[in-house]
C-alpha cells in the first residue's frame, strides 16, 4: 500500500498545478496513465483565455461566456474563473512560462482572437501553448521532493470506506504487471475527457473518460453528458492522428470553403468562421452529409508565408508533413470530437458529491462552460480549479483516518486473446458513439445507441471479470460507462441546447436545467 496526503490522478495543467501547490503542506502522489507529458493539455495549441488588456474586462469575458454556454452556464462560477483568472496566469508566468509578447514590448502580452470572444484576450506561446505549459510544470515538479511520480500506472476504481468517504483508489501498473492500493486522505480526479470514445477526436490516447467513469460507478453525481463539443477543424488524412487545426487560424482570417472554393458558414451564422464551436462544426457536419464529401477546407492563404511561420510554426510545419503549403493550400479539415462539458458535479472549491474526492478540468462539471465551453476557456477553469481544491483541501490533511482494510485486488495474468477482445470492442463503442451519439441526434438514434450499449455492457463486463488488468480492458470498459452516460442524458433532454442537437426537438424549452445522472 503506498500511502501519501494528496493522492493526484492525471498530469494536465489541473493536476500537476494541484500537485505543486498540494506539495507545501503536504506529500503527493501523483499517478499518470502513461509518460507525464502525455495529456491534452500538451496539445492545446490555441491559448488561454483572460482579461489582461485595459481594453477588456471581466464583465465582457463573463458575457461572452455565457452566451456560448446556451443558458446553462453557473454565473458565480463562471465569475469565479474569470476574475481569479489573472492571478494564477501570474503564477504560470514566475514558474518559468513565456507567452509570446508583442514585437515591440517587453512587459505587453499578444492577445489573439479566436471564435465566441468580443475582444483579444487569448495569451499563447506561439501555436503550441499547452506544451509550453506542460513543459513548465513539468520541470518544477520533478525538482520537487514532496512529489512522487508514478507513470504508467493506471485507476482502476475508487475505495469508499463504510461512511463513503474516498480513501484512495486501486490501481494497475502496467510496466510491472500489478495491482496496488493508493491511500491518501485528498483524491484529486484531475484525468482529462473522454475524447476517445468517439471514432474521431482530437484527444490523445489516454482520454478514455477514466476518471469520470470511476466516479459514476462509486456513486457521484455526473451531470452534462450529453454536451460534447466537436472541434470544427481537424486535419483529414489518412496518416494524420489527432491533429488540431486551432482556432485561433480562423481568429486570423482563416475561411471555411467547399470542393468549389465557395464559403458556406455565413449561411447558418452571422458571425461566419468566428461563431461558437458548435455552429461552426454543425455547419461543415450539415455540409459533408448533403455533400456526400469527407472533407471540407479552410483557407489561410490570403497570409503571408512568413507570418504564418511565425504566427503557427507547429502548423505549418506539421502541415507541410503531409504535403500541404498553408501559405498556397486549403487545408482539409473535418469536426473531431475535443471536449466533455460535462463530468463530476463539483462546487466552487472542486468537492464531488463523494466526501475527499475532488475533480477539476475537464474531468469535472463546474458550470463554467454550461452547454457549450467558450474557446481557451479550459486551461484557465484547470488552473483555477486546483487552486481552488488546493486551498480547500487543507482542512483535511488534519484530520486521520483509519488504514483501508484491503487488499489489491485480481487476476493480474495477461491475456493476448483478451487484449485482442477488447480493442475490437473498444472500436464498436467508438463507431457506436459517431454515428448515434455524434454532432447530429435523433430519438430513433439514441434509443438504437442504448441497445447497442446494453448489449455490450454485459459482453465488456463479462471480459473484464476473466482477464480484467490489462490498459485496454481498463479502458473499454470505462469507455462503455461513458458512452452510457451520453445516451443517458442525451436521452432525458427534449430539446436542442448548445452542443446537443435533437433532430426531433428543433427549439429550446424555457426551463432551463442541467441533467444530472448517477448509479445509486
Amino acid at each position: 500500500m503506498i500511502s501519501s496526503d494528496y493522492l493526484v490522478i492525471g498530469s494536465g495543467i489541473a493536476g500537476l498545478s494541484l500537485a505543486l501547490k498540494a506539495s507545501k503542506n503536504g506529500s503527493v502522489s501523483l499517478i499518470t496513465k502513461k509518460k507525464l507529458f502525455d495529456s491534452a493539455t500538451g496539445k492545446a495549441q490555441g491559448g488561454i483565455a483572460c482579461v489582461m488588456d485595459e481594453s477588456d474586462s471581466f464583465e465582457a469575458h463573463v458575457r461572452d461566456t455565457i452566451v456560448s454556454g446556451a443558458g446553462l452556464c453557473n454565473e458565480k462560477m463562471v465569475e469565479k474563473m474569470v476574475v481569479e483568472g489573472p492571478e494564477r496566469i501570474r503564477e504560470l508566468i514566475v514558474l518559468g512560462v513565456e507567452f509570446t509578447k508583442k514585437k515591440d514590448s517587453d512587459s505587453k502580452f499578444e492577445l489573439a482572437l479566436e471564435g465566441g470572444h468580443g475582444k483579444r484576450r487569448i495569451l499563447h506561446a506561439g501555436d503550441i501553448t499547452g506544451n509550453e505549459i506542460e513543459r513548465v510544470l513539468i520541470r518544477n515538479i520533478e525538482k520537487h521532493k514532496n512529489i512522487t511520480v508514478y507513470e504508467y500506472h493506471t485507476a482502476i476504481d475508487l475505495i469508499l470506506n463504510k461512511d463513503r468517504i474516498c480513501r484512495g483508489v486501486y490501481v494497475f501498473d502496467s510496466e510491472n504487471n500489478n495491482t496496488e492500493i493508493f491511500e491518501a486522505k485528498v483524491t484529486a480526479l484531475t484525468c482529462g475527457g473522454a475524447g476517445k470514445t468517439y471514432l474521431y477526436t482530437s484527444n490523445p490516447d489516454v482520454a478514455t473518460g477514466d476518471a469520470v467513469a470511476m466516479a459514476y460507478r462509486a456513486g457521484a453525481d455526473i451531470a452534462n453528458m450529453e454536451f460534447v463539443q466537436f472541434h470544427p477543424t481537424c486535419l483529414h488524412s489518412s496518416d494524420a492522428r489527432s491533429f488540431l487545426i486551432s482556432e485561433a487560424v480562423r481568429g486570423e482570417g482563416a475561411v471555411l470553403k467547399l470542393k468549389d472554393g465557395g464559403s458556406f458558414v455565413e449561411k447558418y451564422n452571422p458571425q461566419k468562421e468566428l461563431a461558437s464551436r458548435d455552429v461552426v462544426a454543425r455547419a461543415i457536419d450539415c455540409e459533408l452529409k448533403s455533400s456526400g464529401e469527407k472533407f471540407v477546407y479552410l483557407d489561410i492563404t490570403a497570409k503571408s508565408k512568413d507570418f504564418l511561420m511565425k504566427r503557427f510554426p507547429n502548423i505549418y510545419a506539421k502541415c507541410l508533413e503531409y504535403g500541404i503549403d498553408i501559405s498556397r493550400d486549403m487545408i482539409p479539415v473535418v469536426p473531431a470530437a475535443h471536449f466533455f462539458c460535462g463530468g463530476v458535479v463539483i462546487d466552487e472549491n472542486g468537492r464531488s458529491s463523494i466526501k475527499n474526492l475532488y475533480a477539476a478540468g475537464e474531468t469535472a462539471c463546474s458550470g463554467v462552460h454550461g452547454a457549450n465551453r467558450l474557446a481557451s476557456n479550459s486551461l484557465l477553469e484547470g488552473v483555477v480549479y486546483a487552486d481552488r481544491i488546493y486551498k480547500d483541501s487543507l482542512q483535511f490533511l488534519r484530520k486521520e483516518y483509519s488504514k483501508i482494510d484491503g487488499k489489491p485486488i485480481g487476476n493480474i495474468k495477461s491475456s493476448l486473446n483478451k487484449s485482442a477482445v477488447f480493442v475490437q470492442k473498444k472500436e464498436e463503442v467508438r463507431r457506436l458513439t459517431w454515428d448515434y451519439l455524434g454532432i447530429s441526434r435523433s430519438n430513433e438514434g439514441l434509443l438504437k445507441a442504448q441497445e447497442k450499449i446494453d448489449v455490450l455492457k454485459v459482453e465488456i463486463e463479462q471480459c473484464f471479470k476473466k482477464a480484467p488488468f490489462t490498459i485496454d480492458g481498463i479502458e473499454v470498459r470505462n469507455m462503455m460507462f461513458i458512452a452510457e452516460m451520453i445516451a443517458r442524458s442525451a436521452i432525458q433532454r427534449k430539446e436542442s441546447r448548445g452542443l446537443h442537437f435533437n433532430t426531433d426537438y428543433l427549439f429550446l424549452l424555457p426551463d432551463v436545467k442541467d441533467t444530472v445522472i448517477n448509479i445509486r
